[in-house]
């Protein structure tokens, strides 16, 4: 089971929560600190974003992602996890939010996401694509809060993972 909230991703509408909400915190939600370089909030900025933007929250336990006041799915707060839910999503053509890896910077726009990967082959963070600068992504993150900063001066990174983002 799940619900459907639009059919379309507003891209406009998830930059507009982004830049509302990347130097601060929505009251709304649960804000999740950043201890002793573990966890973090940027998965769940980015979460909230993404169903600003019209994504829907999907209940169903086979590849799920949502939030209440109370608690949330692994893949609305842990980057590893919601990058999976994404690209799963895609591949598999699931109900909700979906989103296809590419390696042309170039075609990536507004309210499509940025993940970073470690030396270890784990991604551990997310990031949303706020605005362009010379033709590259800046981008708006939680943990630590940033607002249109480049995508290579948050967390130093060996691989980017580049993701389109659609419904």
């Amino acid at each position: 089971m799940y619900m459907l909230r639009v059919s379309q991703y507003s891209r406009s509408d998830s930059v507009k929560y982004a830049l509302k909400y990347a130097l601060n915190t929505n009251k709304k939600y649960r804000y999740f600190p950043l201890i002793k370089n573990n966890s973090g909030d940027c998965a769940n900025f980015v979460s909230q974003c993404l169903y600003a933007g019209g994504a829907p929250m999907i209940l169903s336990p086979k590849n799920p992602w949502w939030y209440n006041n109370t608690n949330q799915s692994l893949s609305w707060t842990l980057a590893h996890s919601l990058y999976w839910y994404l690209k799963i999503n895609a591949e598999s053509n699931l109900p909700g939010c979906k989103g296809v890896e590419t390696s042309d910077i170039n075609s990536l726009e507004l309210g499509d996401l940025i993940f970073y990967e470690n030396k270890k082959n784990i991604i551990f963070h997310s990031a949303i694509i706020t605005g362009f600068s010379q033709n590259k992504p800046l981008i708006s993150q939680h943990s630590f809060e940033a607002l249109n900063i480049s995508y290579l001066k948050t967390w130093r990174s060996p691989k980017y993972h580049f993701l389109k983002i659609h419904l």
